[in-house]
C-alpha cells in the first residue's frame, strides 16, 4: 500500500512559479513510478509528468513541455512538480499518482494503483 499526500497549490498570476510536491508513504519509495496528473472542470484528467523510480527517466505530456520539470528525492520520500511559466490554462486540481508501470502505458490514468487527494492550483490572466 502507498499514501500520497500532495502540496504546493495556491493562487499565481499568469507567468509566475509554482512547486508541487508529492509526500509518500508505506511501501519503499524507491521501488515505484511516480506521476503527476491534472483536471480542470468538466474535462477529464490529464497526463502531465511521470518520472521513473531513480529519478533517471521522465515523460511530459505535451502541454507542459519545457515549463514544467518533475523530480524525486529518495532520501526524503517525495515527489516534486516544478512549474514555471503558469499559464490560466494550466488551472486544475492536480494529483499526484503512484506505481505505474514503465513505459507508454505510464501515460495512462488507469495504470496507476495509488493517488492523492489533489491540490488546487488557479492561476489568474
Amino acid at each position: 500500500q502507498v499514501q500520497l499526500v500532495e502540496s504546493g497549490g495556491g493562487l499565481v498570476q499568469a507567468g509566475d512559479s509554482l512547486r508541487l510536491s508529492c509526500a509518500a508513504s508505506g511501501r519503499t519509495f524507491s521501488t515505484y513510478a511516480m506521476g503527476w496528473f491534472r483536471q480542470a472542470p468538466g474535462k477529464e484528467r490529464e497526463f502531465v509528468a511521470a518520472i521513473s523510480r531513480s529519478g533517471g527517466s521522465t515523460y511530459y505530456g505535451d502541454s507542459v513541455k519545457g515549463r514544467f520539470t518533475i523530480s524525486r528525492d529518495n532520501a526524503k520520500n517525495t515527489v516534486h512538480l516544478q512549474m514555471n511559466g503558469l499559464k490560466a490554462e494550466d488551472t486544475a486540481v492536480y494529483y499526484c499518482a503512484a506505481d505505474p508501470p514503465w513505459g507508454l502505458n505510464t501515460l495512462v490514468t488507469a495504470s496507476y494503483n495509488y493517488w492523492g487527494q489533489g491540490t488546487q492550483v488557479t492561476v489568474s490572466s
